[in-house]
């Protein structure tokens, strides 16, 4: 008989005591689900204990709770996204950080493209002038931005996996689409059929819709600041379903208030939950004329469906224990540190 082993999840993003992922691991794993944003809050003893814990997004994975579990073997993200996993403290334990890549593509791209529409298509000045008064609302003059998207420029900043499911979606409307991806294979913008530009500065200039789809690096992080914003078009949109902290929130407020863009849709922000007294929020809840349907912001549920929440429960259940059963190691994100560190073997 196989020795039992424990998973434990700090930071649950699921309503039900693991009952996808205790069907799939079978009997002889045990899971210990917490929903906490603390190490703090988990029992030290499970912590200590664990074979590998498998995230969300919700808790820092960094020194302190990784040096505490220390018959960890494996940290399984369920999410793309692994900026709040310290990688090099990991790898140092000998533990390997997978991602799970292969879930919410479609998802994400829906939603880049809906903020685009809903902003485009004046949607929110409309339910708003609606809600408020309905026969002098009923008006399709309210919505003064509206603006053809046949033909508009739609800049699309990473062209990985959901940026090309949002470039084609993007052209499915008559969008000419142009992209920047210093990293994009020479040639991979000839089989999308879009448009690449050589430098950012370059598409910021042209696009009349930039959309980010970069990950959270040192290379990313501030990209979109008063520098960038200011380059971009008066009449551009922007549009972010990437990594919260890859645009300046106190800049994009400035870049609103002072006009250098015309609108902006956010699912994702640096701090989640935002706190609501930065300029940024505070305006947006009180909706003065000059922000009244150029702000839309979703509570970073870009990836979300039933559909994709399994896939993502799924997917990272599997990576996890692929590696503690055999061994076997796929989307491995800090391969690179790992290299001649000896993995931890289990206690």
């Amino acid at each position: 008989m196989s020795e039992r082993l424990l998973v434990l999840t700090p930071d649950a993003r699921y309503a039900d005591d693991a009952e996808l992922e205790r069907a799939m691991a079978g009997p002889d794993v045990e899971f210990a689900i917490f929903r906490e944003r603390e190490r703090s809050g988990l029992p030290a003893d499970l912590l200590a204990r664990c074979d590998g814990l498998l995230v969300w997004n919700e808790m820092p994975i960094d020194a302190g709770l990784l040096g505490q579990a220390r018959n960890c073997r494996i940290v399984s993200r369920a999410g793309v996204g692994f900026d709040h996993i310290d990688l090099e403290a990991a790898a140092a334990a000998g533990i390997p950080v997978c991602n799970t890549p292969d879930y919410g593509t479609a998802e994400v791209a829906d939603h880049a493209i809906a903020l685009m529409l809903a902003l485009k298509r004046g949607l929110i000045v409309y339910h708003q002038a609606i809600v408020e008064e309905p026969r002098g609302g009923f008006n399709f003059r309210h919505a003064d931005r509206v603006k053809r998207l046949r033909g508009a420029c739609f800049g699309v900043l990473g062209l990985g996996r959901i940026g090309t499911a949002t470039a084609l979606r993007a052209k499915a409307f008559g969008l000419d689409v142009a992209a920047y991806d210093p990293y994009l294979p020479s040639g991979q913008e000839l089989a999308l059929g879009v448009r690449r530009h050589k430098t950012l500065a370059d598409l910021v200039a042209e696009a009349d819709v930039l959309s980010l789809h970069v990950p959270l690096t040192p290379e990313t992080r501030g990209l979109v600041d008063r520098d960038l914003l200011r380059a971009m078009k008066p009449s551009a949109m922007l549009i972010t379903t990437a990594r919260g902290a890859v645009v300046d929130p106190a800049a994009l407020h400035e870049a609103l208030r002072e006009g250098w863009i015309a609108a902006a849709g956010l699912d994702v922000l640096p701090q989640e939950p935002p706190d609501p007294e930065t300029p940024l929020l505070r305006d947006y809840a009180a909706q003065p004329d000059w922000l009244r349907g150029r702000l839309l912001i979703s509570p970073h549920a870009a990836w979300y469906s039933p559909e994709s929440q399994a896939d993502a429960r799924r997917l990272s259940t599997e990576t996890l224990l692929l590696y503690l059963r055999e061994g076997r190691l796929r989307n491995c994100v800090n391969a690179d540190l790992l290299r001649d560190r000896p993995l931890r073997a289990a206690q």
